[in-house]
């Protein structure tokens, strides 16, 4: 099947994937926004309502090529490519929202630095995967394709960044914390933050395997 074929009336499947990708790295820039401001609870509120509202609309893109799917007889790539990919993209927005929501349940007093830096690695891997797939309609042209790959690998990297920020922030936390309270909570927050850089990496890996069927 070709890149870029338009749906019979039903819209874009790739334009979905857009729209999706938008709203990943607009709630991930929200969330460090959270984490940056986290001691300012104004602030802290508003760009916890912004993670909410980017999950929220990207909640009605999944519905919406769930449903496209239903009602689409030729789709621009393998129908189980579509759908695994918008609901590998949306566990990143989910990821996002559970972590914001768990940093507000446990009652969360300061953020260390290890937590705003793999929240910035987040918002870097979300960028990352929304420009990877603004180049799905294009892999055709072997340049873009090529270009698809590279963004790939730099998720890649970016996921192993995550790893080893994580495993210092783990051993500082159990030989400096001592609090167990805050220990537990913390120990919860890095967990979350750095499944978000794990998400990102599986969306990369199905762009990949896309692009290897399809360029």
């Amino acid at each position: 099947m070709l890149f870029g074929k338009l749906l019979p009336k039903d819209g874009n499947f790739f334009e979905l994937f857009n729209q999706h990708g938008t709203y990943i790295a607009e709630g991930a820039r929200a969330f460090v926004s959270m984490i940056q401001y986290y001691s300012t609870p104004d602030l802290r509120e508003k760009y916890a309502g912004e993670v909410d509202a980017a999950e929220r609309n990207a909640d009605k893109v999944t519905a919406e090529v769930n449903r496209l799917l239903h009602r689409t007889f030729i789709t621009p790539i393998d129908r189980e490519q579509i759908h695994g990919l918008i609901n590998a993209m949306d566990d990143i927005l989910d990821l996002l929202q559970d972590s914001s929501e768990v940093m507000a349940l446990y009652d969360v007093q300061h953020v260390t630095e290890d937590v705003i830096r793999l929240g910035e690695i987040s918002v870097k891997c979300c960028e990352r995967v929304q420009h990877a797939v603004s180049l799905l309609p294009r892999l055709s042209q072997a340049e873009v394709a090529d270009a698809a790959i590279k963004t790939c690998e730099e998720i890649d990297r970016l996921e192993s960044d995550a790893d080893r920020v994580m495993r210092s922030a783990m051993s500082r936390l159990f030989r400096e914390e001592e609090d167990v309270r805050e220990l537990i909570k913390l120990k919860a927050i890095y967990e979350h933050l750095e499944s978000i850089s794990d998400c990102c990496e599986d969306v990369a890996n199905l762009i990949e395997g896309i692009v290897l069927e399809n360029s």
